[in-house]
């Protein structure tokens, strides 16, 4: 029997319909996407602005030597770049920055060298890892570690890498944590996976004890470095030989020591009395020469290894909106601290 021609128009209209009803919805669903993404970006931007956060947009970064000095960093703001390492020029810290894609939680870098302890993701928890970068950001080694990362360093030659982790326990203020400290050479790639393998000479004597850590290492070339050794509640300076693998106390009340540019000073923490104990440290500048502190001019506790910014300035990381700002203050003792980049942290001066 033939479909009457009523019938058949009938159900191609009802078709009809159902198809203009799916298309209707398709373009109903890209828009409603499209305008949910236009309002996230600018509620994204418009919270940005409205927080103080930096303008960054992705491109190209080097460790290389240029004629611009640089300031690398961990970019901290909010957003698709965040914890990549990021530069702006070292004149203008607070311009436009540019972000490599490269992925650190601590950093720092030194002719040409850079050193990115990065956190590897995993389904049920977290592992960690050593990167070893050439100037492009470039992968050359990378090395497992064995805790949460805290502190890197490189020797002002590029050569030696240097990192520490938390094995357990996540502060220094507090008494119930271990840390692991490496060395590295670059050029034989040869590692020494804990300083607790050197011999200890402290206040003159031979030393050997069950609970030292070791944290902090700045470098001053290629074999010498100081560094930050506990043990028996105390924390000392100790000045380190790479090469013979020894380690000397030189005073006590001293972590995270960080080298001038010049090698005659240290600028450092230390843990003052009459303070909260979670909050319990002052920076200080030691000098080498005449082994006399200075206190700076930052009044509140720094848990931080400092970075010269030059001969006369250091800079530093405290909380800030985004998890960290970078501040810096004269290293003389005068003046007063200032803000010199929000939502930063790990800084290198490159170029």
């Amino acid at each position: 029997m033939s479909t009457p021609p009523s019938a058949g128009k009938a159900r191609m209209t009802y078709r009809n319909r159902l198809l203009v009803l799916a298309a209707a919805v398709a373009v109903l669903a890209v828009v409603a996407t499209v305008s949910v993404l236009h309002a996230a970006h600018r509620a994204g931007r418009r919270d940005q602005a409205q927080a103080g956060g930096p303008p960054i947009a992705a491109g190209h970064v080097s460790l290389a030597a240029s004629s611009r000095r640089l300031m690398v960093f961990r970019n901290m703001a909010w957003g698709p770049h965040r914890d990549e390492l990021a530069t702006v020029p070292a004149t203008t810290p607070g311009g436009p920055r540019t972000a490599s894609g490269v992925k650190c939680l601590r950093f720092y870098a030194a002719a040409g060298t850079g050193i990115c302890l990065q956190a590897v993701h995993g389904a049920v928890q977290d592992t960690y890892q050593a990167v070893v970068l050439d100037s492009r950001l470039h992968e050359l080694r990378r090395y497992p570690l064995g805790g949460i990362p805290t502190r890197a360093r490189v020797s002002p030659g590029g050569r030696m890498v240097a990192w520490t982790v938390f094995v357990s326990g996540d502060s220094y203020a507090g008494t119930a944590f271990s840390t692991r400290t490496s060395v590295l050479d670059t050029r034989t790639w040869q590692l020494q996976s804990s300083l607790e393998t050197y011999a200890i000479t402290k206040d003159g004597h031979a030393y050997r004890a069950a609970d030292v850590n070791f944290w902090g290492v700045t470098f001053a070339d290629d074999t010498r470095f100081y560094a930050t050794l506990a043990t028996g509640g105390k924390t000392y300076l100790v000045r380190g030989d790479a090469t013979a693998g020894t380690l000397r106390t030189l005073r006590e009340n001293v972590e995270c020591p960080s080298l001038s540019p010049d090698g005659t000073r240290l600028a450092f923490k230390k843990r003052v009395k009459g303070v909260s104990p979670d909050a319990p440290w002052r920076l200080y500048v030691l000098d080498l020469r005449t082994m006399r502190e200075t206190p700076l001019a930052e009044h509140r506790s720094v848990d931080d290894q400092v970075v010269w910014s030059g001969p006369d300035t250091i800079v530093y990381a405290l909380a800030g909106d985004y998890g960290s700002d970078l501040w810096t203050a004269p290293a003389d003792g005068t003046g007063a601290a200032s803000r010199l980049m929000t939502a930063a942290l790990a800084p290198a001066y490159v170029g």
